[in-house]
């Protein structure tokens, strides 16, 4: 167990070095593809309507703007039991691929007013931005270290923040472009294959992590070598090394995991209703800071130009800041900031409804922009962070993306319901009022069921080191 010991140590010490940025870089283009083509499609389905085809009905509008999430969630699942049955390195990278496919079938194979058809392009798509949840998670949390692995997670997923923002900007450059808008929303949707194209084959070529190479499958010269090939360290260690036995399945119906599940999951369900209901919605939400004359086109314009002011203003800094203070001052801390400050902008938009109008344009961006500021900086990065490091590496795949799956059920009924409350007596306002109780709701989870972990080596917090003694007594109990 000692030279055993000698490998992790060295991941956990080791200093942030050209290979961990090198992980980043790898994983996080993935996940400004997710964020880009996740936020997209609700400008696109005003585009579309603009461009000739026919008005879509609530249940289509409602559908387009979701199916991808839905099925992020069947995404999020199966990759992430692949990555604990098969291994991270058999099948990182394959997500990509369905995400690409199903962002150019999107834009070059649905006909116009193929609504169905660009729903099913949307489901494949989605599959392969769940299978990106689970995986890249998982990956970059197991090569980091003790001391920056939260600003290493988070850097990934903050790479979310640069395609939330692109979203609108390359919008709006096709439109000024002078472009028809039946080329348009083709290009919108095409364009998010191509982040995700320049990465795949870095990620089939990744060495297996070294962590689930020893505790998974026993095998210390692999580990060993991967990790020498991978970062240029050192770390010798013999064969034989020590695996968890238990099963899968007893791990991850322990109670212990059960409530962990519940927290992480739980809290990215109700964080991911208001976030995802609010961003792929963002022109519809926006609609009621533009006057009633303006319409068509101008009028997506304008909400296009809001949506791009609360995206670079508010929400970018927020990643990026809880990215790089997350280590210091904690997860939960954040969570719980970023839940209490969600409930009371929520709750504040929510009562004073007259905010709602073209007449308050700069109260409510600073009201709604602080909702999303504190979303980033809050649960949206942590929800995504906690999940590698509260699961043991045997179901540290199905951990990070059961967790993922939950936020993304959260994310689809969000906007499946934000469609129809919109449309009907309950309104923006009661609207608001719904998210401020969800955000409330977080907060509770998140005192309740959350550990700190900030710091902590993986073993500590994941309780693999429990798990690994376990293991030791039954192995010397059968000698």
């Amino acid at each position: 167990m000692e030279n055993e010991q000698d490998l992790i140590s060295s991941i956990d010490k080791a200093k942030t070095s050209r290979f961990h940025y090198k992980t980043w870089i790898i994983s996080g283009l993935g996940f400004f593809t997710d964020a880009y083509d996740l936020f997209i499609i609700g400008v696109v389905a005003s585009i579309i309507v603009l461009s000739g085809w026919n008005k879509l009905s609530t249940l289509q509008t409602s559908l387009l703007d979701s199916t991808a999430l839905l099925s992020a969630v069947l995404g999020a699942l199966v990759f992430g039991r692949l990555l604990d049955k098969l291994g991270r390195k058999a099948i990182y990278g394959l997500e990509l691929v369905l995400l690409v496919v199903g962002a150019l079938g999107s834009a070059f194979l649905t006909p116009t007013n193929g609504v169905y058809i660009l729903i099913a392009w949307r489901f494949l798509l989605g599959v392969g931005i769940g299978g990106d949840y689970a995986t890249s998670s998982t990956i970059m949390a197991e090569y980091s270290n003790t001391r920056d692995r939260g600003r290493l997670v988070g850097m990934v997923f903050s790479m979310q923040s640069l395609g939330l923002l692109a979203g609108p900007l390359i919008t709006l450059g096709l439109i000024y472009s002078g472009l028809s808008l039946g080329i348009v929303w083709k290009l919108l949707l095409a364009f998010g294959a191509i982040p995700a194209v320049m990465v795949i084959y870095s990620r089939r070529k990744m060495p297996e992590t070294p962590r689930y190479s020893l505790r998974v499958k026993g095998d210390a010269a692999t580990a060993e070598k991967n990790w020498k090939n991978y970062t240029g360290i050192d770390a010798d260690i013999p064969s034989g090394s020590t695996v968890v036995k238990e099963s899968w399945t007893k791990i991850i119906t322990q109670r212990k995991f059960l409530l962990t599940l519940l927290g992480t999951a739980g809290t990215w369900f109700l964080m991911d209703w208001a976030l995802y209901g609010n961003s792929i919605m963002s022109s519809q939400m926006l609609s009621v800071l533009v006057p009633s004359s303006v319409v068509g086109l101008n009028h997506l314009i304008k909400t296009t130009v809001y949506s791009a002011m609360v995206f670079g203003f508010a929400a970018l800094p927020g990643y990026w800041l809880a990215t790089f203070t997350i280590d210091r001052i904690g997860r939960k801390t954040i969570q719980a900031i970023g839940f209490t400050a969600m409930a009371v902008s929520f709750a504040v938009l929510g009562i004073f409804h007259q905010l709602l109008s073209s007449a308050y344009v700069i109260e409510f961006l600073a009201i709604y922009g602080i909702s999303y500021f504190f979303i980033e900086f809050g649960p949206n990065v942590t929800t995504f962070i906690y999940p590698p490091e509260v699961f043991p590496t045997k179901i540290r795949g199905i951990g990070a993306g059961a967790s993922a799956a939950g936020g993304k059920t959260g994310a689809f009924i969000g906007t499946f319901l934000n469609v129809m409350i919109l449309g009907s007596s309950i309104g923006e306002a009661g609207l608001f009022l719904i998210l401020a109780a969800l955000s409330a709701l977080g907060l509770l989870l998140t005192l309740a069921l959350l550990p700190e972990t900030k710091r902590k080596d993986l073993e500590q917090i994941s309780g693999e080191g429990e798990l690994l003694k376990g293991s030791l007594n039954k192995t010397s109990g059968s000698k």
